[in-house]
């Protein structure tokens, strides 16, 4: 683990370069450990795949008093656990209109599209950030047989609930946006609403599982 300067009013808590369940779990326990410790001068703690940034305010601390404090808090990290993630089935409809790149991953892949299908829904995912739009989950890991590169050109509309691949992940379009995921189905679960509480439907950690409708 290590702690640096991040811009102007961030600290980075990083704990290597490398996507892995292991890592992942380093940052969950971290994010949710700094959101309990509650520091006044903390205005934010944002969670990605390796790293934590943790956003000061510095009118209040500065930047040498703040990440004292922080390294504080991170020694006693191991003394919480993080609360058990929520699970989530999402129905997709595969292929045709609601998948136009599945014809594009099965020539990639060389699987047929019910494999792809059931390689794809055969796995528990893990949220490892929510980010890019407002409520959008990166899904990890991928099966490496279904793994794909992003578009070339992205679209300028991905509608909304739309399923995707790039890479090492799969992920979920909560509202209509541009995207370059390759689009293999789509569900009708509905993944922000800022008309809720929490506004996202998923968070850092929580397992998800695709059914095939």
């Amino acid at each position: 683990m290590t702690v640096k300067p991040y811009g102007e009013e961030g600290i980075r808590v990083s704990f290597g370069n490398e996507i892995t369940l292991e890592t992942h779990d380093q940052v969950r326990r971290c994010f949710f450990h700094l959101s309990r410790v509650k520091r006044p001068f903390i205005r934010d703690i944002i969670p990605s795949f390796t790293c934590v940034l943790v956003v000061f305010d510095d009118t209040l601390v500065s930047r040498r008093k703040a990440t004292a404090a922080l390294e504080e808090d991170l020694s006693r990290l191991g003394e919480s656990d993080p609360p058990p993630p929520a699970f989530h089935e999402i129905p997709v409809r595969y292929g045709g209109e609601d998948g136009p790149d599945c014809p594009f991953v099965c020539r990639h892949t060389g699987l047929t599209l019910e494999e792809l299908i059931e390689i794809h829904t055969s796995v528990t995912y893990t949220v490892f950030t929510v980010g890019f739009t407002p409520g959008f989950p990166y899904l990890g890991i991928l099966d490496e047989r279904i793994r794909v590169p992003r578009l070339e050109t992205p679209r300028i509309r991905v509608p909304a609930g739309s399923v995707g691949l790039a890479q090492g992940q799969t992920g979920i379009y909560p509202c209509e946006s541009p995207g370059g995921w390759q689009i293999i189905g789509r569900t009708e679960t509905e993944l922000f609403n800022p008309r809720r509480e929490p506004f996202s439907l998923m968070a850092i950690g929580d397992k998800v599982r695709f059914v095939r409708l």
